[in-house]
């Protein structure tokens, strides 16, 4: 029996070889094909937005774990009126600015006011325009602003210039004088406000930032005993090391109050002065006892009767000295006082002995 033809063999081995080759290849593209349809559909990292997630802040907690509560405005006024609690305390506890600050309606260039209480304690402040050669460094009186212990207002007044001395500058960003504040028939004349300013100061005590100025542009004297300079005092002078400290940064940083943003008010800038005094009035009254001793008491009213040998005396009783009307808070200092049955603060009597001629 013979073999298979070795030609039909090789042809037979060539077509197979041909198939598998075609199927080879027809299975390598159909793998590159599916290869190609997932990565199309393949999402990229660009097209997600990764977005992280903030955790809210913890609330303060206290040692026993109870969580911290900071009291509105409204109740450091209700603990005030309605329990008495003296807002010294409540600045220690919560800082100056939560004690609430009042409110006063002012009317400018008034004049006397018609209702509001002089007191003991008058707080000043003035606005200057400038005159005289470039600069114009020479000031003027432009208006004068008096308040009282609570800061309410007592007088306001805008001040007529003299007529040999124009205004040159009136240094309206500062002072807030403006031309039509110093018109004749509105402001009043120099003269007519200095006399009226010392009217009310006489007998009191003036309160003020930096005075001096503000009394020599008035032409006025007052006792030294009797002033208290919010840019004298030694305690508002630690942070400026020593040198006069500006009202503005002691309003901030004692009262928590922004003043003097723009235009100058006298009368807020003598309010503020005054809150400044209110709050270190300790102070001020101890340092002006080092200074100046113990308040002498100035007795009015009766003459010394004489003896009958001819020597003065006293009548027995020495004459109660004539009392400012006094209001909510304010105080005598370096008077021994007393409470008479009307209720009325008056200095307690002191009799004094006899004296009697020798032999």
């Amino acid at each position: 029996m013979s073999g298979p033809d070795p030609k039909q063999l090789s042809s037979n081995w060539k077509r197979l070889q041909q198939k598998l080759e075609a199927d080879k290849k027809k299975d390598t593209s159909e793998k590159n094909g599916l290869k190609r349809k997932r990565e199309a559909t393949k999402p990229t990292t660009t097209s997600i937005k990764k977005t992280k997630l903030t955790k809210p802040a913890p609330k303060p907690r206290t040692k026993m774990g109870s969580y911290l509560s900071t009291p509105s405005t409204s109740n450091h006024k209700t603990l005030i009126t309605d329990h008495d609690i003296d807002p010294t305390s409540l600045t220690a506890a919560y800082g100056p600015s939560s004690i609430p600050q009042p409110t006063h309606t002012d009317t400018l260039n008034t004049g006397h006011h018609p209702s509001n209480k002089l007191g003991k304690f008058i707080a000043l402040d003035c606005e200057m325009v400038g005159t005289g050669p470039p600069p114009h460094d020479d000031s003027l009186l432009a208006r004068v602003s008096l308040v009282n212990y609570h800061g309410a207002q007592i007088y306001d007044s805008f001040v007529l210039p003299p007529p040999n001395l124009p205004v040159k500058d009136y240094r309206t960003h500062v002072s807030g004088i403006k031309p039509q504040h110093l018109r004749p028939g509105y402001a009043r004349p120099f003269a007519e406000v200095q006399a009226d300013v010392a009217k009310i100061l006489d007998g009191r005590v003036l309160v003020g930032h930096a005075l001096r100025n503000d009394l020599n542009v008035l032409m006025l004297a007052h006792p030294r005993r009797d002033m208290r300079d919010t840019s004298r005092y030694a305690k508002f002078r630690i942070e400026s090391g020593g040198r006069p400290p500006a009202l503005r940064k002691l309003a901030r940083s004692e009262l928590g109050l922004e003043i003097q943003t723009g235009e100058h008010s006298s009368l807020e800038d003598a309010r503020t002065a005054m809150a400044l005094y209110r709050k270190e009035k300790a102070g001020f009254e101890e340092e002006s006892r080092r200074l100046y001793g113990e308040r002498r008491v100035v007795r009015k009213g009766k003459e010394k009767e004489k003896s009958p040998d001819g020597e003065d005396e006293d009548s027995g009783e020495e004459d109660e000295e004539e009392d400012l009307e006094l209001l909510d808070g304010e105080e005598d200092e370096g008077v021994e006082e007393g409470t008479s049955k009307s209720g009325q603060v008056k200095a307690k009597k002191k009799k004094k002995k006899k004296r009697t001629k020798r032999k």
